[in-house]
């Protein structure tokens, strides 16, 4: 080989080129975190609305159901609507306390023992 220099000498990396490759990736990855969806699941507040309309719901629709099964059978319309309406209402109010009052060492859910 030939011991002779090229004739052009490779161009050095310039530390410009460098520092703006690392902003770049810095602004990239901020901009990543920024645009990743924060929530991941329903909070607990969205829980408990969901279940206290849920036993709310339910009360009522299960006492109007159980009380219009009662009048067919026992003809006594709109008594047994009436009265098993009443006590959904108050099944399922009873179940929204009993879910929303603190009970002592468990840390406020009614449920968990």
């Amino acid at each position: 080989m030939s011991d002779e220099k090229p004739a052009r000498e490779p161009i050095e990396e310039d530390a410009r080129i460098d520092a703006l490759e690392a902003r770049l990736r810095a602004a990239r990855s901020r901009e990543e975190e920024r645009n990743r969806p924060k929530i991941q699941g329903a909070s607990e507040s969205e829980k408990l609305g969901s279940r206290v309309l849920s036993y709310l719901l339910g009360g009522i629709l299960g006492g109007a159901a159980v009380g219009w099964v009662i009048d067919q059978f026992a003809d006594t319309s709109p008594w047994g609507l009436l009265v098993m309406l009443f006590l959904g209402i108050v099944v399922g109010f009873r179940n929204i306390i009993r879910i929303s009052s603190p009970t002592p060492g468990n840390g406020g859910d009614g449920d968990k023992v």
